[in-house]
């Protein structure tokens, strides 16, 4: 029961990755209820149009980047190149060589023998993330101004390690 009487309607849930794929326009709301109180306004049409047109091009950015094989280093101890940041373990990915020589460059490193393996970033995000200890993304380019981070939120990963579901990160 709420305050006014009714029951609160049920909302359908719609997934996060359908709302950045479709924009915030494209989920369904639930029915107009005369008991309910009025909603907020809305935005103003410019700042839902940035907001959608940024969900656009993230989604864009996500699917590229699983459609594509990047480089992955290995460190010393021959397991793939992590950086840990604020409770989240990064597995560093590159986009090409030159960007690795400059990630290299960057850390004092450019004089050793660099080990890597290409690896599709579907399967980093899908099948590597989750074996990592706790929470984990991906840090695409770190170190450069390009860079992207895929964090460890639905809709990038699997929802069992989805920190923002409640997941810690481990399967």
């Amino acid at each position: 029961m709420t305050e006014y009487g009714d029951e609160a309607p049920q909302a359908q849930q719609v997934s996060r990755l359908a709302e950045l794929a479709d924009g915030p326009d494209s989920a369904m709301q639930p029915e107009s209820d005369s008991t309910l109180p009025p909603a907020r306004p809305a935005p103003k049409s410019e700042q839902v149009d940035e907001t959608a047109l940024a969900h656009r091009e993230f989604a864009r950015v996500l699917g590229e980047f699983r459609r594509t094989a990047v480089l992955v280093p290995f460190d010393e101890q021959e397991s793939l190149w992590t950086a840990d940041f604020n409770g989240v373990r990064w597995i560093c990915a590159f986009s090409d060589e030159e960007a690795l020589a400059r990630f290299a460059m960057a850390r004092g490193d450019a004089g050793r023998e660099w080990t890597y393996q290409t690896i599709l970033g579907a399967r980093l995000l899908d099948v590597m993330v989750p074996m990592l200890p706790g929470p984990g993304g991906v840090a695409l380019d770190a170190g450069s101004a390009d860079g992207m981070l895929f964090p460890p939120v639905a809709g990038i990963v699997p929802d069992e390690v989805a920190v923002d579901l409640g997941g810690t990160g481990t399967r």
